[in-house]
């Protein structure tokens, strides 16, 4: 019987996705007991996929404010360009494309603001629920 180091090994192997042939080889354990033991640690293995996949959602995905504020500085740049060019090196319809592509992904972004309670001082704006809707 294997110790627990390999069967810990074998979920970690496991839930980073490994084959069971490539674990078997890696850990010299035969193919059937590996089958077995995902099996019998299957909720282990899946949680820690979960956990692995929430890091790298947490290193990866940017924030709804964050994706805003690249699409405006993105919306900026192509706006003052356009008011820049004369149109001679670049079809305007492809700029006024990307220009209204752009558009349209900050009006996905966009929500609207929502405030709390009674909200007449500044306490009670600070503490209530918002968000901030950007319309360019």
């Amino acid at each position: 019987m294997k110790d627990n180091e390999t069967r810990k090994k074998f979920i970690e192997l496991r839930a980073k996705g490994m084959s069971f042939d490539k674990i078997s080889k890696d850990l010299k354990t035969a193919k059937s007991t590996l089958i077995d033991w995902s099996k019998t640690h299957l909720m282990e293995i899946e949680n820690l996929k979960a956990i692995e996949l929430e890091a790298l959602q947490e290193q990866f995905y940017l924030t709804k404010s964050a994706r805003i504020e690249i699409l405006g500085q993105q919306f900026e740049r192509i706006k003052k360009e356009l008011e820049n060019r004369d149109f001679s090196d670049i079809p305007t319809d492809k700029l006024i494309d990307i220009f209204s592509k752009a558009l349209n992904q900050l009006k996905q972004e966009e929500v609207e603001v929502t405030l709390q309670g009674e909200g007449n001082t500044l306490d009670d704006l600070i503490t209530a629920t918002n968000t901030v809707t950007w319309k360019p």
